[in-house]
């Protein structure tokens, strides 16, 4: 009964400031102009056909590790989660060991304070982390992506209600006008991340397989770099034609 009277409480507390303060999504520095690479951190991903200098690469989390085999030492954006930074789970420590000592160009953290910008600074600067520019991205501007782009609501009120950070990224790239993105390394399916052996279990399959077809639905320009998931999913396999 009482965790029914809180989840009750919580949802009209969200929809009401969700109402109210209208938030805008995240912003770009720039809009994309060319194609978008979004990398995750899934165990199997695939570097897109034709890659060159024109794409734009969006990491998520420990994901640089991936792209920086391609030769792309700093991602044009980097989306990392709030408890990556000071997070003492096996995974967060992984992320800080994999992307010490390297750069991106715009950082997005999401969920961190934003009256606590000096704390996440200093954050990120103990385990040597650099960027052109910094952003911190609050639940209600990450309910608004989903919100605009995809056209569903969410209150964020368990795992299973929210896409994951990098179906976010997805969300992010479509939002600032990339003409196509192109995934690589996200695969609700899956389990582990490439930079680990923990095998953790993946959340959100279901929001993203949700958010998967309902952008396929309404025909948004997403492909895979990767056949199983363009198998399993029905996404576009990318070609290098974007088609």
């Amino acid at each position: 009964m009482g965790s029914w009277i809180s989840d009750t409480r919580k949802r009209i507390y969200r929809n009401t400031k969700y109402w109210l303060m209208r938030p805008a999504p995240p912003s770009a520095p720039s809009p994309f102009i060319g194609p978008v690479v979004v990398v995750g951190s899934a165990p199997v991903s695939h570097k897109p056909a034709g890659f060159n200098e024109n794409f734009a690469v969006i990491t998520v989390n420990g994901s640089q590790s991936v792209s920086a085999g391609w030769g792309v030492e700093i991602p044009a954006v980097t989306m990392m989660m709030f408890n990556q930074v000071e997070g003492t789970t096996p995974n967060a420590i992984e992320v800080r060991r994999v992307l010490k000592g390297r750069r991106t160009g715009a950082l997005y953290v999401l969920l961190w304070r934003k009256d606590d910008l000096q704390r996440l600074e200093e954050g990120l600067r103990a385990f040597d982390y650099s960027y052109d520019t910094l952003q911190i991205v609050d639940r209600y501007e990450r309910m608004a992506l989903l919100d605009r782009v995809a056209g569903l609501r969410s209150l964020e009120l368990d795992a299973d209600s929210k896409c994951s950070n990098g179906m976010n990224a997805v969300l992010f790239a479509l939002h600032n006008g990339a003409p196509a993105v192109i995934i690589t390394g996200i695969n609700p399916n899956s389990a582990g991340h490439v930079y680990n052996q923990a095998g953790l279990t993946r959340l959100h399959t279901q929001m993203d397989k949700q958010l998967v077809a309902k952008l396929l639905q309404a025909g948004r320009p997403i492909y895979t770099a990767d056949p199983l998931v363009s198998e399993e999913l029905g996404i576009p396999l990318w070609n290098g034609l974007g088609s």
